[in-house]
């Protein structure tokens, strides 16, 4: 079966064609500046042919038909006709605590979607946008959301409450969601059969999966399960990240509003989109930026990059105490897959807890076999792992296995 991943975005529409018989990517592509002047497409196949065009695309529903052309087109096709794709796997931001697993979509899933769009308003609300689209062009295939918060709706009732009176979750949902859990699961998954390849049983699992980008966030995976997150009612919580502030003393907000005069919406834009590494350096929100800027003796980068780390290691060392121990670290996202410096900064000092980087292996890491790199030293009792993360091949799974039941 074909199976065509959409994570639509509010100006973008992201897409990857899966041929789920042999778990293989047939081509990828994304539509950018959807409702705006200067839209564009670009696809890539899996042999290497490549596509691009500057294309009028006024909203979701076109760039869909775009995407379509191009898989199907003469440039850069891989599938004949839209009755090649035999299901359409959606990425959904937030699924409250309605939904703990993917489901196929009905009105009634588009309806709870609409709703969570309260919870995630720069999220949800362009999901759906793509899910209605695709819908649309492809009525008769069948249609999947699989949930970003889904993953951690394992996590046991104390550690996804909030100290607030009882009726702010009871009665408005306030409470710790986690997100990047298809992310966090797919990891998780290939580092369960790591542990298992080298005799460690599936309930002896204790796993801190560190998801390392733009947005960042961390999970504590028992035995195969979520019990814990940094991210919470929003993606605002948690580690430090590329524009968002991360962990913040609530009572900044009120000293920001009542004694410094600024408005709510602007308040809750620089949280956002002017904190993290980027307001902190002032120089950029991107690492390799960062370091650049510190090797040149810029200070404010230098803390940026520290709190950076601190944090990740405050975690982990958290995580090892809501679990009852560590077996296993995996770094991944952009930065843990690719930034050899961050990822020996991370777990520095953490030789108590059995993890310690081989700075061999990390420096000059042996190409991914399969995904999977361990950068950790070889009488490490804690494996110390860098993996690649595929959300949209899980996506694509989940598709297939909530068709056949």
């Amino acid at each position: 079966m074909n199976v065509l991943v959409v994570n639509a975005g509010s100006s973008s529409l992201k897409y990857e064609l899966y041929d789920m018989d042999e778990e293989r990517s047939l081509a990828s592509g994304l539509c950018e500046r959807v409702g705006s002047e200067g839209a564009s497409i670009e696809q890539e196949t899996h042999d290497g042919r490549e596509y691009e065009a500057d294309v009028d695309m006024p909203d979701h529903s076109v760039a869909f038909q775009k995407a379509i052309e191009a898989l199907t087109g003469d440039e850069a096709g891989v599938i004949d006709s839209l009755d090649a794709i035999g299901a359409v796997g959606h990425r959904v931001v937030h699924g409250g605590e309605e939904f703990a697993s993917s489901v196929r979509i009905d009105s009634e899933v588009e309806d709870a979607i609409d709703r969570f769009g309260e919870l995630a308003p720069l999220h949800n609300p362009p999901n759906l946008m793509g899910i209605r689209a695709a819908r649309k062009l492809l009525p008769d295939v069948p249609h999947v959301a699989v949930f970003d918060t889904a993953f951690h709706q394992t996590m046991p009732q104390h550690a996804y409450i909030y100290g607030l009176e009882w009726e702010m979750y009871a009665e408005h949902s306030i409470r710790r969601y986690g997100f990047h859990g298809t992310s966090h699961r797919y990891v998780a998954l290939r580092a369960a059969e790591y542990l298992r390849e080298r005799g460690i049983a599936d309930e002896d699992h204790k796993i801190v999966t560190c998801h390392l980008g733009n947005g960042c966030s961390m999970a504590a995976v028992k035995a195969g399960k979520s019990i814990d997150t940094t991210m919470g009612f929003t993606p605002l919580e948690g580690l430090l990240m590329g524009t968002r502030c991360g962990d913040l003393d609530p009572a900044i907000v009120i000293y920001m509003a009542q004694t410094l005069g600024i408005e709510v919406e602007e308040i809750d834009r620089r949280l956002n989109k002017e904190s993290g590494l980027k307001g902190l350096s002032g120089v950029s929100n991107d690492m390799r930026d960062l370091q650049s800027a510190a090797g040149e003796g810029n200070e404010r980068a230098q803390v940026a990059m520290d709190l950076f780390a601190y944090r990740v290691r405050k975690y982990i060392g958290a995580y090892a105490a809501a679990m009852g121990g560590v077996n296993c670290v995996v770094l991944t996202g952009g930065i843990g897959e690719n930034d050899h410096l961050q990822r020996r900064w991370c777990v520095q000092d953490l030789e108590f807890l059995g993890i310690e980087e081989d700075p061999e292996k990390n420096t000059h890491p042996l190409p991914f076999d399969n995904g999977i790199t361990p950068i950790g030293t070889d009488d490490s009792a804690t494996h110390l792992l860098v993996i690649k993360t595929n959300e949209e091949l899980m996506i694509a799974r989940d598709t297939v296995d909530v068709l056949e039941g």
